[in-house]
């Protein structure tokens, strides 16, 4: 018995035994450089690499999309498809009301309405009860009849008196641009043939042939109305 205990001891050396904190502190450095190695490789792949794969893609086989959409005459960019702008002159197709909102640069912390704002966009988040959102649709109802002189029982499409999710909605539906062909025949004293012609080539129709309903780009309306017959009008007022 006291030989075996002589042995266990000489066989146990204290200085070549190594502790549990001596372990832990030797595997913090490979525990660092594996996370380093696998940030750099995630960052490359995704930060890096991903993004110019598709922007090659994109620009190689989508280019007027991927840049945009935009929308240039006489070498200057006037819009996007993608993105609507206010018109409110009769000799215009009115597009879909806005929501957006901008800063109040007169009031700190305040926000005013800003149609179109692209850098803002959103809807008012009103639910269908909300007073708020009741009259604005009401006083929206009133003014197109008005505008587009249709009876008090007339049925007015709601694309023309609520705003889109985004609220930079470029189209409007095919009953509200026939709605509206009357008044902007009548203000720019041009047959309504001509302009269901400039009509159905702004109308887009169904994406994918199943998705949603043809409509109408009020922007590249506008703008062939513009190209047949320019208006000494500023601002689309």
């Amino acid at each position: 018995m006291k030989t075996s205990t002589q042995t266990l001891c000489t066989s146990v050396q204290p200085g070549h035994a190594t502790t549990q904190p001596e372990a832990q502190a030797a595997s913090w450095p490979r525990l660092l450089g594996a996370s380093v190695r696998a940030a750099l490789l995630v960052m490359v792949v995704s930060g890096i690499a991903y993004p110019l794969l598709t922007t090659g893609v994109a620009q190689a086989l989508f280019p007027h999309a991927a840049n945009g959409s935009l929308i240039e005459r006489e070498g200057r960019i006037v819009g996007s498809a993608l993105i609507g702008q206010q018109f409110t002159g009769p000799q215009y197709f009115h597009g879909r009301p806005s929501a957006t909102m901008a800063p109040d640069p007169n009031q700190e912390g305040a926000s005013l309405a800003a149609p179109y704002n692209a850098g803002l966009s959103g809807a008012s988040n009103q639910g269908a009860t909300h007073k708020d959102l009741s009259e604005a649709v009401a006083q929206r109802v009133a003014r197109y009849r008005a505008d587009n002189g249709m009876a008090a029982d007339l049925a007015v499409p709601v694309d023309a008196v609520t705003a889109s999710a985004s609220g930079l909605d470029p189209h409007i539906s095919l009953a509200n641009a026939r709605l509206q062909l009357p008044r902007v025949a009548q203000a720019r004293q041009l047959p309504e043939a001509r302009l269901v012609e400039l009509m159905d080539r702004a109308t887009e129709p169904r994406s994918l042939g199943l998705l949603g309903e043809p409509r109408v780009n009020v922007l590249q309306l506008n703008l062939a109305l513009d190209a047949l017959q320019p208006t000494n009008s500023a601002a689309k007022e």
